[in-house]
């Protein structure tokens, strides 16, 4: 009798223990869920207003656990900073029609309303070189990112070359005095 006791203690327990990992697993997928990357940003082209007089002073990457990054500093921009961005077979330089070589899957030809020279004086405010990748900009260990190319300023608006892993969806914001251009790790929205 004795034993049998002991028999259902111990399976009241085992059960208990049970139903605790139950409840922890069922945590997981609401982590996961509250932790989901966003989507819906597709790769169709995305513009906003043409071109600036305000100059480009920096342009800088970083890495977030959904996305990879791009931000093109233009201090006294507004919320106003024009844009082109767009997926390209070859990015080709606006101001002479020739090819920038960029490497990865994709391409981004991103173009920014804002020069890379002061318009009223000629002084040069972002020390890109055709051809090279962005000054002070190391992709090397991003998710999606693979390559970074200036190609040129030319009537107003600098254009860069993003190469990145494949095709993927991206956004581009404008906050004050800042572009953005978000490149996502992947379509399905997961880490």
């Amino acid at each position: 009798m004795r034993r049998t006791g002991v028999i259902a203690a111990a399976l009241v327990l085992a059960g208990a223990g049970l139903g605790g990992a139950a409840s922890v697993a069922d945590a997981a997928p609401a982590a996961a869920r509250a932790t989901a990357c966003p989507t819906g940003w597709g790769s169709g082209a995305k513009g906003g207003a043409a071109t600036g007089a305000v100059p480009l002073r920096n342009i800088r990457t970083g890495r977030h656990d959904c996305y990879d990054r791009m931000v093109f500093d233009v201090p006294g921009g507004g919320r106003a900073v024009g844009y082109y961005v767009r997926y390209v077979d070859r990015l080709r330089q606006s101001a002479t029609g020739r090819t920038v070589p960029v490497g990865g899957g994709a391409v981004l030809d991103v173009r920014v309303g804002a020069p890379s020279y002061d318009p009223e004086t000629g002084a040069v405010t972002y020390r890109g070189r055709v051809g090279r990748t962005l000054p002070g900009v190391d992709v090397h260990g991003y998710r999606t990112f693979r390559d970074t190319r200036f190609a040129g300023s030319f009537e107003g608006e600098t254009q860069v070359g993003l190469g990145v892993r494949a095709r993927l969806p991206f956004r581009v914001q404008q906050v004050s005095g800042r572009l953005v251009v978000d490149v996502a790790h992947n379509w399905t929205g997961s880490r």
